[in-house]
Parts: structure tokens; C-alpha cells; sequence
């Protein structure tokens, strides 16, 4: 059931989650033993800090332990949760590996994927979680994180949260390849997709008794520009997460009268340390850009491509090649079928040659970047052309030429109706 549903930001947080904590126990849940898992650093600006915070407070000791879901991500350093999680007891935190903490509890059948991908694959799909979410150790497991445009899924989190946050390589690669294969630019910005629907199947037949209730925030803009929660819903169903989709794509979907010719995006630099996280730049704006555009993304922050050596290699030995050129490499290439993950991650970075991307990356070289089909860009470069320093989101003129600035990707979906071509 949906114990809350707010559509604008709460008076007072802490109130609001004691209330839930009051739901939960007339509910029958067991907060004596809680473990909460919340986002990484990566949604550093998904208002989970505030959330996690509020909780850590109101639970005290009953809040056992916090597994951060990282997915195929690098675990969270102490800096990093000292960041987004003031308050909250580093020693409090258990990293998650994708390849080794997981146990399989089951399988949907290969029909259903047939069904969902309109006969393009045919694929079991394992249901696969973490370890300690499956041992049965904790009365109340408290999943948390914001909803918001994502291009695996359309929109991201509930069940997304533990099938893919605390979930297993081989899951975690088919639900992308699904989704890649799919159509991305089909996907961003739905609540109901073909990924949503596994996710919300799996859910149901094999996570559905455990003791998991979803916290999900939606993130908006106050009156000065800064990012704030905006809405706040929780549930043990699926209904908590529609509900908030619905007010994300009011916030969170940002529709341009006109195709911008050139696009310039920012990267935290503590946030973004691989183009596998940092090309958010390019699919949160590719729906924008006109055909023929540049995509300039300033990423003092990156220095490897993938998280882990692994996929590293993968996106260095093949680039971002493009769809056609993708699925023939995973007809042909054992090591990329082996890693449909890594796959799905190629066709979501390229630009299907309708637009340029040019990465200032500060840790890569220009070699390392235009092996994978990119321009390269030196960041200080990059920001004295743009007067970086002085833009503000939105549309800006730089030198009397008209670009669009996005100072923080991950929170949003830029689309424009017509991408015409640019003059």
C-alpha cells in the first residue's frame, strides 16, 4: 500500500518521516532492525542525504546497517558519504560488489522478454539481489531514492533501486541491453516501459514478502534556482512510484521551443570520474540537440572510461560505435556478448552520427578520447571559450553565438519537438 503521498515539499521532513515510521509500525513492520539503501554519490543531488539524515535521527540505534546502491558503480569512499550523508555513521555502511554479494531467487521466462522487446531477444531474466537484503535479518528495509528521467528504465528507482542497486552482472546487463535494445530515446521519460515492467514483475513474484518499503523523492527548483524535494511518496507497492513519476515528468522534463545548435553540460568533478557515469550529458540532452549539433561536455572530473577494468577495456576496444555497429560486435565478439551491460552502455553513448560530442575530460588524454569517437577538448579550454563561470541554465549567448547551458544533467530530460537541422 502507499502510506504517503505529497505533492510539494513537506512542511518539516523530520515530522513528515516520523509520521511514516508511525505507518509502518501499525503496518506490522519491525523497525528494530532497519537497514536503509539510499543512492551513491552519483544522485548526490536526489535529496536522499536530507531523507537518509532524518531517518538516521529518528531511528537511532534500530538503524543497523546502510548498503548504498552502487550497482556496477565504485563503492562509496568515507569522503563521499561524509558528503551526502552528514550525520549518518560512516561505520553504519557495507559496500555492495555486483559480482559476488548477489543470490539469484529466481527466473522470468525468456516469453515474456520476447513479449516486452517486440521479438528482438529472448533472454531469462534472473532476479537477483544482495546477500543481506535476502538473509531475512532485518524487519524493515528502507529503499530510497528520487525519481527522475532515466534512459535504462524511463523513469528511475523503486524496484530499479534493489534489482539493479544491490543486484547481479547478469541481471543488471540483460534489464540495460533490454532497455538499449529497445530504444533509449523511447524509454527516457516513461513510467511504463518494457524495463519498468520487469522490474515491476520481479518485484512482485520474488521481493514482494520481504520487508521493503520505498521512500521516493521528486526534485524541483525553488525561486532562487537551487534544487529542492518538491514531493515525497512512499509505499510497498508500485502505485507510491506511478504517483511520483507523474509529478517528476511536471519537474523534471524540461521541453525547449527550439532545437539547441550547440549544447554545453558540466560534470561535478566529485561525482563524474568515468565517461560510464558521466554520459549522462549526452542522454539527457540527445532529445534536444539538433541534428548536426555539438554537445560540449566539460569533465575535469573524468579520468577512465569504465568503473572497473573490465568494461574499461570493453568501451576502449570497441567505442561508441553506434547501434548497428554495437549489436554486430555482440553477434561477433565473445567478449562483448559476455557483457551485455557494457554493450547496452555503447549504443547509449553514441550519437547515431546526428550530432558531435566533445569531451574535456581532465584525466584522459586526446588520443584516449577520439578512440572512442569523440572530439577532445582541454576543460580549461573549454570553460575560458563558454565563459563557463558565467552561464547560467538555460539559453545564453557566448560571442553572439546562441547555446544551451545544463549545469546538472542527472537531474532532468531535455527534449525539444522538432530537432531540425542546424543552420
Amino acid at each position: 500500500m502507499t502510506f504517503l503521498s505529497i505533492s510539494e515539499r513537506p512542511h518539516s521532513l523530520r515530522e513528515t518521516l516520523q509520521e511514516l515510521l508511525g505507518a509502518l509500525r501499525d503496518a506490522g513492520y519491525d523497525a528494530t532492525r532497519t537497514m536503509a539503501v539510499p543512492p551513491d554519490i552519483t544522485r548526490l543531488h536526489s535529496g536522499s542525504g536530507e531523507v537518509l539524515g532524518a531517518l538516521a535521527e529518528l531511528l537511532g540505534e534500530r538503524l543497523r546497517e546502510v548498503i548504498p546502491a552502487v550497482g556496477t558503480h565504485l563503492p562509496m569512499t568515507e569522503q563521499e558519504i561524509r558528503r551526502m550523508y552528514p550525520g549518518v555513521s560512516p561505520g553504519l555502511f557495507r559496500a555492495h560488489n555486483y559480482r559476488t554479494d548477489v543470490v539469484t531467487l529466481g527466473a522470468l521466462e525468456a516469453s515474456f522478454i520476447e513479449e516486452l522487446s517486440e521479438g528482438k531477444l529472448s533472454f531469462e531474466y534472473p532476479v537477483q539481489v544482495s546477500r543481506r537484503i535476502a538473509s531475512g535479518e532485518h524487519g524493515l528495509i528502507l529503499s530510497i531514492g528520487q525519481v527522475v528521467p532515466h534512459e535504462v528504465v524511463g523513469m528511475a528507482n523503486h524496484a530499479k533501486n534493489i534489482l539493479v542497486g544491490t543486484g547481479g552482472a547478469e541481471a543488471i546487463s540483460l534489464s540495460h541491453y533490454l532497455g538499449a535494445v529497445y530504444g533509449m530515446e523511447r524509454i527516457m521519460g516513461v513510467a511504463d516501459t518494457p524495463v519498468r515492467r520487469v522490474f515491476d514483475r520481479a518485484a512482485r513474484d520474488f521481493t514482494g514478502q520481504m520487508p521493503i518499503v520505498y521512500i521516493l523523492t521528486v526534485m524541483g527548483r525553488n525561486a532562487e534556482g537551487h534544487s529542492e524535494i518538491v514531493g515525497l511518496f512512499a509505499g510497498d507497492d508500485s502505485e507510491c512510484f506511478y504517483q511520483a513519476a507523474e509529478l517528476a515528468r511536471e519537474h523534471n522534463v524540461f521541453r525547449l521551443d527550439r532545437a539547441p545548435g550547440t549544447v554545453v553540460v558540466s560534470l561535478d568533478p566529485e561525482t563524474y570520474r568515468s565517461t560510464w557515469l558521466g554520459n549522462k550529458a549526452i542522454y539527457r540532452t540527445r532529445k534536444a540537440i539538433a541534428t548536426g549539433g555539438n554537445l560540449y561536455v566539460h569533465a575535469p572530473g573524468i579520468s577512465h572510461f569504465g568503473e572497473d577494468r573490465e568494461i574499461d577495456g570493453l568501451i576502449r576496444k570497441y567505442g561508441y560505435c553506434g547501434t548497428e555497429g554495437v549489436l554486430t560486435a555482440v553477434e561477433q565478439e565473445q567478449d562483448l556478448a559476455a557483457n551485455l551491460g557494457a554493450a547496452a552502455h555503447l549504443i547509449h553513448g553514441s550519437t547515431e552520427g546526428r550530432f558531435t560530442v566533445t569531451c574535456a575530460a581532465g584525466g584522459l588524454s586526446r588520443d584516449e578520447i577520439e578512440s572512442v569517437g569523440y572530439n577532445y577538448m582541454d576543460p580549461g579550454d573549454l570553460a575560458s571559450r563558454f565563459h563557463l563561470d558565467t552561464l547560467r541554465d538555460g539559453w545564453n549567448t557566448v560571442a553572439g553565438e546562441e547555446i544551451y547551458y545544463v549545469s546538472q544533467p542527472g537531474l532532468g530530460l531535455w527534449e525539444a519537438d522538432k530537432r531540425e537541422t542546424k543552420q
